[in-house]
């Protein structure tokens, strides 16, 4: 591991096409799982230490704005891998305008808020709610263990693995969570079947308001 990420630093690996297309992928699942978990320990200590809510849409543990900043943050920072400062502002810019334009988009446009900073602890810096300093140092943060340890963990299995064995597990991985984010998304509401959220209250899931009443208005 500790070769892999020296030749990482210093671009001393070449990638194939079937090796980059399994990393990504292999990130935006790792990415979004690592965002659930993020929300779902922050949101037990944001709203009490009283019970755990279920966070985001989908049947499975993953929220899809994570790997969207994952991948800003590689697309970004990439040339830069070699200077942590440098990662750490890029990761810190490229997200904070991911989430600001994406909550500000929604909730101008759409009618739809999935998170509001104004009713949530640590929320100095805030911007009309849709962003913080708290949420863009932790993105920023974010993008160092992406840089310095997902990133090379993932491209030392694209070589520990045979290729086509690495790249059909990658795909398998990311096309699972596309088909759960497609259901709960846009499938749900064309054919009106349950969502996952819908599925979970049933069960007993916790779910926080702000989202689960903003989840039904949503409309195709």
């Amino acid at each position: 591991m500790k070769k892999v990420i020296n030749e990482y630093l210093n671009d001393d690996i070449k990638y194939s096409k079937k090796q980059i297309i399994g990393i990504m992928s292999l990130i935006i699942v790792i990415s979004g799982i690592f965002g659930w978990i993020y929300e779902f320990i922050f949101y037990y200590f944001d709203k009490g230490m009283n019970k755990f809510y279920y966070q985001g849409g989908n049947f499975l543990p993953w929220i899809n704005i994570y790997a969207y900043g994952a991948i800003f943050i590689i697309l970004f920072s990439y040339k830069y891998k070699k200077s942590p400062i440098k990662v750490f502002f890029i990761s810190l810019i490229s997200t904070g305008l991911l989430e600001f334009l994406s909550g500000f988009i929604l909730h101008k446009f759409f009618g739809l808020r999935f998170w509001n900073y104004n009713i949530e602890i640590l929320n100095f810096g805030n911007i009309g709610g849709y962003i913080c300093l708290r949420s863009v140092t932790f993105f920023a943060i974010s993008g160092l263990l992406l840089m310095y340890f997902i990133l090379p963990f993932c491209i030392y299995l694209s070589r520990k693995i045979k290729e086509n064995k690495f790249l059909i597990i990658s795909l398998v991985l990311l096309t699972i969570i596309i088909i759960d984010d497609l259901y709960n998304l846009i499938i749900v509401k064309i054919f009106d079947l349950p969502s996952a959220i819908d599925i979970y209250k049933k069960i007993g899931f916790n779910f926080m308001i702000i989202k689960e009443l903003l989840w039904k208005e949503i409309k195709f």
